[in-house]
């Protein structure tokens, strides 16, 4: 019989939240291995599942006071992951451009290794709210690319194309900020 409750404890559990978004990864990557109509729709499904429980994730360990060094560290490189396996795969199935993909992904190497500096030097290391708009526009534009086929006749391939040149607007935008906000602790 299944446990409704433990499973609720489960889903509502930050750090299970993230290993749900880790262990989606895979499956996106493995769906759009093969680019038909029905194995992007899942590949779409998945990741905006998976991207819900980013939102999930924060909610709960901010309301529930469940904040965890292992989600503090964990959780913003599950959406790495996530998102970068994703790019990748678009544009390994030529549906973006790869220059768009290495900015992207360059961006959110350099930021990540500012994050382990800001960490040793005390420094808070929340999202900043470019970050997220950032990362709302990156989520906004992979869902649609996705899915890629027109469905009822709505190009969804270019309402993501839309929002992925704004992706990549804020994911400049955001970069450069953190390295201009904490300038003073990069001794180069």
């Amino acid at each position: 019989m299944i446990n409704l409750k433990k499973i609720n404890n489960i889903l509502s559990h930050p750090n299970y939240l993230t290993l749900l978004r880790i262990a989606a990864t895979p499956a996106i990557v493995v769906l759009l291995l093969f680019p038909n109509r029905l194995c992007t729709f899942m590949a779409a499904l998945i990741f905006s599942a998976a991207a819900i429980t980013d939102y999930l994730d924060g909610y709960y360990a901010r309301t529930k006071g469940l904040i965890s060094s292992f989600g503090k560290m964990m959780d913003p490189l599950a959406d790495k992951l996530l998102v970068s396996s994703s790019f990748i795969m678009l544009t390994s199935l030529g549906w973006i451009p790869a220059w768009v993909v290495c900015v992207i992904i360059g961006r959110e190497l350099a930021v990540t290794g500012l994050r382990n500096i800001l960490v040793e030097n005390g420094k808070d290391i929340s999202a900043s709210s470019l970050g997220k708009y950032k990362t709302g526009f990156q989520i906004a534009a992979i869902i649609p690319l996705t899915f890629h086929f027109s469905y009822f006749g709505v190009n969804l391939h270019a309402i993501g194309m839309f929002f992925m040149w704004g992706a990549l607007a804020f994911t400049v935008w955001s970069g450069a900020d953190y390295f201009i906000r904490f300038r003073s602790l990069l001794n180069v």
